[in-house]
């Protein structure tokens, strides 16, 4: 017999297959070149510091660097101004997500995907490739580039994950979501490798790389890229036994609500009604988008840390080479891919999404005591990083991708079927806000107490993230409970 993921996978057609795989890539390039920022922190540092602790700026001698070139007196300055910058990068991220969630559910979600990938790709080249060959070492040059990064990459997440819910409906939406979300993690480790490859010739070859291959898959995505079955003049019921653009009016109250699910009777005679896109408040609202967007804050704290400050801590606490730490830091990665899918199948089995987040967090807490305590080893760490990602990264995944898309699709619409952008939007910003408050916290924190300090504050982060899910826990659990008694008196 086979199972139900089989099942309900072989109801899908190649539209679904292309959709998937350019949505897929899409972001696996863009986290690729955000990726290229944290494996070159440790040469960054270095050409910006003084000539002592400099050994990447081969083609200067050390007074001609450090007379024009030099930025800042010692490494510590250098990493709390790269913490700043990632701080500055999140926040306007932040913001930008709020307004493209918005703006993706007006206007066609594929120009405003190929725009932010395609300008975030120049964006990363004159940050990290032209300024390098120009000579130009300016801070605030930095920091407006790093801004406009930002707001433009924002644009990106919210309108994939409004394509994928058009096209996959309510039932595996865990499976499918957790497998698809996995592209940050596979985007992580394309950056990691790409990065390694070409820092032997300088950090702004890493930047060159990342960005062409970026904007190279905008215009794929432009060209390629179906947003609605619609688009092709298929049927929605006969595309796919999933009906991806119906609301699902069932698929919030798994996660939230404990009332009876009631069968509406339409006549078939009503005239199909024109979807609106609804407003920002009123997603805001929404049952359910406020706790989980309070608890990705939590989250995504963590989990950016680790991607942003991962491979500058195993660099600098092991002392072990750059190239090394950036190619070790993908088990994280690996471990988030894994926790990604495996949590959201589950959740698909069980019907609630809350008891499967809230176990994850709880075993994530000691997974950071154990890695905070990991030997000078590398194997050892590798294994723990993988750990350690799959009970963050996986809680993580899911919440920005399948319940963001349980949220957009609940019961609470109705009259309006465009809301996905806008509540991932308003999930992801949240959860971008929390990260980029944390990346210069994490900075301060090391710079003044050390590491263990550091995994301590991410202990609490994560604990916080149990805390805001608490109350959906609560009632998922009653619900669980009601339906066992139920199935017992019917025996």
């Amino acid at each position: 017999m086979p199972s139900p993921c089989c099942g309900y996978l072989s109801q899908y057609t190649n539209h679904h297959l292309v959709v998937f795989l350019l949505t897929f890539f899409s972001y696996v390039l863009l986290h690729a070149s955000r990726k290229t920022f944290s494996n070159v922190k440790v040469s960054i540092s270095a050409q910006w510091t003084s000539s002592v602790q400099n050994d990447s700026a081969h083609a200067f001698s050390p007074s001609e660097t450090w007379e024009d070139n030099h930025l800042f007196a010692d490494e510590n300055q250098a990493t709390l101004f790269l913490g700043a910058l990632d701080s500055i990068f999140l926040f306007s991220y932040a913001v930008g997500l709020y307004l493209s969630g918005v703006i993706g559910d007006r206007v066609n979600l594929r120009y405003v995907l190929c725009f932010g990938l395609c300008g975030s790709a120049v964006v990363e080249f004159l940050f990290g490739t032209l300024t390098e060959w120009l000579h130009i070492y300016n801070i605030y040059l930095y920091c407006f580039l790093w801004i406009l990064n930002g707001l433009l990459q924002s644009a990106v997440w919210p309108c994939v994950v409004a394509v994928m819910g058009n096209w996959f409906g309510k039932t595996g939406r865990g499976f499918v979501f957790g497998l698809w979300s996995a592209c940050a993690s596979v985007g992580n480790i394309l950056g990691a490798f790409l990065a390694s490859s070409v820092l032997s010739y300088g950090y702004e070859y890493a930047f060159l790389v990342t960005s062409v291959v970026q904007f190279a898959g905008g215009v794929v995505v432009f060209f390629g890229l179906l947003t609605s079955p619609k688009e092709v003049g298929l049927s929605l019921v006969s595309e796919t036994g999933l009906s991806p653009v119906e609301t699902d009016r069932d698929s919030h109250r798994p996660l939230i609500s404990d009332e009876e699910d009631e069968v509406e009777v339409q006549e078939p005679d009503d005239p199909p009604v024109s979807p609106q896109a609804i407003g920002f408040l009123q997603a805001f609202c929404l049952p359910g988008v406020l706790p989980y967007s309070l608890a990705y804050a939590c989250l995504k704290l963590v989990n950016y840390s680790f991607f942003f400050w991962l491979p500058f801590y195993l660099s600098n606490n092991y002392n072990w080479k750059e190239v090394e730490a950036d190619r070790l830091s993908v088990w994280y990665d690996v471990g988030g891919i894994i926790g990604g899918t495996v949590q959201g199948l589950i959740s698909d089995f069980m019907g609630k999404r809350a008891p499967v987040l809230a176990a994850s967090l709880a075993m994530a807490m000691a997974a950071l005591v154990g890695y905070s305590r990991s030997p000078n080893d590398q194997v050892i760490n590798a294994v723990l990083l993988a750990v350690t990602g799959f009970f963050i990264g996986g809680p993580s995944n899911i919440i920005c991708s399948a319940i963001s898309a349980d949220l957009g699709r609940q019961a609470a619409l109705r009259g309006s079927q465009e809301a996905l952008a806008t509540v991932t939007g308003i999930v992801d910003g949240t959860g971008s806000f929390g990260a980029a408050g944390g990346q210069y916290l994490v900075s301060l924190i090391e710079s003044k107490l050390g590491w263990m300090y550091v995994f301590y504050f991410f202990i609490v982060m994560t604990g916080g993230s149990i805390v805001f899910i608490s109350p959906l826990l609560f009632r998922e659990l009653q619900v669980m409970w009601r339906d066992r008694r139920a199935r017992r008196h019917q025996l």
